[in-house]
């Protein structure tokens, strides 16, 4: 099994990317109200007080520390809410125990890959035979310090199993304990490539620019671009 110091680290720079989230999960606000951790402690110690379901727009906090969190960026809340929202479930490169922040190299590899996803979930659910889905599309910016170069893997290697992560979960640990990400081959769009950031703290800027659709008819059957806004 390849291990995550056996990759080559990609050179620092800034790098752009997409990411596709569902329009059901708004931006936390708390995170974006504020510059720094000690203006955040105070401001979530006060909301606390008086806001119920503080805990649940937050997620859980001691899943990310505040010195990893990029404050005073635009669209903080975007960058933070992977790691303290996790999906118990896992990803390609999370058990379910941590949160990973994916970017994609365009916004169509992003649909790809969030189209993939959906189709898969919705397929379990009986009976479901039309839906819409709405998401919003993100643009990010984000510096690439010590991000593993896992392109470097051919197309067949099991971390790129189309159907199952049996390998690709346990690497996704070894990263994460080395790395702070992974620049690795997209697995639903040939050709294209996606990053596994292991911690926002390296995110700039993330912006949203588009709104999409997803219809589901037995299958997804369209993606429709809903409203575009400037950043």
């Amino acid at each position: 099994m390849v291990k995550a110091a056996d990759l080559p680290v990609l050179p620092a720079h800034d790098v752009t990317g997409y990411r596709l989230v569902n329009s059901k999960f708004p931006p936390i606000d708390l995170f974006d109200d504020v510059a720094g951790p000690d203006e955040f402690a105070a401001l979530h110690a006060l909301q606390s007080l008086t806001n119920p379901r503080l805990q649940n727009e937050v997620g859980d906090l001691a899943l990310l520390p505040l010195d990893q969190i990029p404050f005073g960026i635009r669209g903080c809340s975007y960058a933070v809410a992977p790691f303290t929202h996790i999906n118990p479930e896992g990803s390609r490169f999370s058990d379910g125990s941590f949160g990973v922040l994916y970017f994609a190299d365009t916004l169509e590899t992003a649909i790809a890959e969030v189209k993939h996803h959906q189709q898969t979930y919705w397929r379990r659910v009986p009976g479901l035979r039309y839906e819409r889905f709405v998401f919003r599309g993100l643009r990010g910016v984000f510096k690439e310090v010590s991000i593993g170069d896992a392109l470097t893997l051919p197309s067949d290697h099991l971390v790129y199993a189309p159907d199952h992560y049996t390998a690709s979960q346990p690497f996704g640990t070894d990263v994460r304990r080395t790395l702070n990400g992974l620049r690795y081959r997209s697995v639903r769009r040939p050709g294209a490539h996606c990053w596994a950031l292991m911690t926002p703290r390296h995110v700039t800027d993330i912006i949203q620019t588009t709104h999409l659709e997803m219809i589901w008819s037995g299958a997804i059957t369209q993606v429709n671009h809903l409203r575009v806004t400037q950043p």
